[in-house]
């Protein structure tokens, strides 16, 4: 269980880094293209990601309260990106709010990972759960970035395309 702890502030204090570093070296065309309709481009992870790191918080304090929260559907619930700011800008936002999710997360101790709340859908949900869940989510959207960006590279390496097989969208 220690383990846990060191694991997820590992993945979720690099996140802000690497996109911050893809939203000021990678051209916008690449960063907004969409890899196939309906999925999402690059920049729209980075708005769910700012958009779920609020309801991690609020997840994290209900757990520390003994509270029950409910359910988020992120078509429904989340919004869209903030048309002032630039894509660094967004970056510079998400990594202000990992900051304080960061230090909020010093307080948690091992005992604090069995605490139990339940979750509208899933019923009930231990601390450590949603921690690996929120790493998870980190890496998964990263991820899912970097594959909408890989998209026109694929298209255009020809013969080799059969080794990007698995990551075609």
């Amino acid at each position: 269980m220690d383990e846990l702890l060191m694991w997820v502030r590992s993945v979720i204090s690099t996140t802000p880094e690497r996109w911050q570093r893809m939203t000021q070296v990678y051209p916008i065309e690449l960063l907004t293209a969409p890899p196939a309709p309906k999925e999402w481009s690059a920049v729209e992870c980075l708005v769910h990601i700012i958009e779920t790191e609020k309801v991690f918080n609020t997840r994290l304090e209900a757990f520390l309260a003994g509270h029950d929260f409910p359910a988020v559907n992120p078509d429904q619930q989340g919004s869209k990106r903030d048309p002032s700011l630039t894509l660094s800008g967004l970056a510079a936002e998400f990594a202000l709010m990992r900051q304080a999710s960061l230090k909020a997360l010093e307080a948690i101790t091992l005992a604090d990972l069995d605490r139990c709340v339940r979750h509208a859908e899933l019923g009930p949900v231990t601390l450590g759960q949603m921690l690996n869940e929120w790493a998870g989510h980190d890496l998964m959207h990263t991820v899912q970035a970097e594959r909408a960006m890989m998209q026109p590279f694929i298209e255009g390496c020809g013969p080799w395309q059969i080794y990007f097989k698995d990551h075609k969208a």
